[in-house]
């Protein structure tokens, strides 16, 4: 029927047509009405329907949800996908590449077995979206390091914050590409101590603060405690700033502290299990609870270091901010 042919053209034009321009929209509003006195009314409000979807289908578009991948750079073991415009040199990328030889250097670990990527979302938003989509399992963080059998992979987004998360998820990701496996805390305590950017130790503040009034509270470290801790998920802020205290501590306090904690990580380059490290401290270091406790009343100071004496792959591996307010 003429009817018919002419019903479908109407549609056909609404599809191909609305996706450019709205004009077209108004001249198959006049069609249809001229179209109404012609036809039987149960057809014509079957093709009206097909017309409604149709607009509808055509004038929303989704709005795009996948991983960033306006930019792409790849340097030396580091790939950065990002929504935001970046250039080789920019400041973000400059720190990351020094953070990569800062954590080598101060923890001797060997070159990289595999590659870090990172993914920058131009906005909180998208990158919300994103990790609800793809892991909704996970609680909400600024930021997320993902070890699986396909890559390790850091994702976060553009905001206030960006270097610090970045330099934080970057060091999980460093770890990962040169070690068998790093026990949750101690892998935490780490990224924290590499989050401030400037000469590697600085103190963060908050935590130095806290725990100065928790240990004269009468407080007790406990890495034991620590050791058990098996998700991200089970991690409180008390145990983020307590795991980024006993890094510090064994860095900081002593050659002996430090090379209990370098030697951990050397066992850890070629075993995925390295044991407890609170056995290997009550070996070397019988008195290290004390001389914890000791360390943590002193450190005040920003950037000051008190010397205290005394010597849907398969995911593998979550890490991620402390949780948020």
């Amino acid at each position: 029927m003429m009817w018919e042919c002419r019903a479908l053209q109407i549609l056909k034009m609404v599809i191909l047509t609305s996706l450019v321009s709205r004009e077209p929209l108004r001249e198959c509003a006049a069609h249809l009405r001229r179209l109404a006195g012609r036809v039987p009314t149960r057809l014509f409000v079957g093709y009206l329907m097909l017309v409604m979807v149709a607009c509808s289908g055509c004038q929303t578009q989704p709005k795009y949800t996948g991983l960033p991948r306006k930019t792409s750079i790849k340097n030396d073991g580091l790939k950065v996908l990002s929504d935001v415009k970046l250039a080789k040199d920019h400041e973000l990328l400059v720190d990351l590449e020094n953070l990569r030889d800062e954590i080598a250097t101060e923890l001797n670990l060997p070159p990289q077995k595999q590659q870090v990527v990172v993914y920058l979302f131009g906005s909180e938003e998208r990158y919300r979206d994103y990790m609800r989509s793809s892991f909704p399992q996970l609680p909400p963080r600024r930021a997320y390091f993902v070890g699986s059998s396909k890559e390790l992979a850091v994702y976060t987004f553009w905001g206030e914050r960006v270097q610090e998360d970045l330099r934080h998820e970057y060091t999980h990701g460093i770890l990962h590409a040169t070690l068998k496996d790093v026990p949750l805390w101690l892998d935490e305590g780490l990224a924290e101590y590499f989050e401030l950017a400037g000469k590697p130790g600085q103190i963060n503040p908050e935590y130095a603060s806290r725990l100065s009034e928790a240990i004269a509270s009468g407080w007790e470290p406990d890495m034991a405690r620590l050791e058990r801790l098996e998700s991200v998920g089970q991690m409180q802020r008390s145990d983020y700033q307590e795991a980024w205290a006993w890094v510090h501590f064994m860095m900081h306090d002593g050659d002996d502290s430090r090379a209990v904690l370098l030697g951990y990580l050397k066992t850890l380059q070629t075993r995925k299990d390295a044991g407890s490290l609170v056995a290997r401290l009550q070996e070397d270091i019988p008195s290290f609870n004390v001389r914890f406790a000791s360390y943590v009343a002193t450190i005040r100071m920003p950037g000051e270091v008190q010397q205290a004496s005394g010597k849907r792959p398969v995911i593998q591996h979550v890490l991620g901010q402390q949780p948020e307010e």
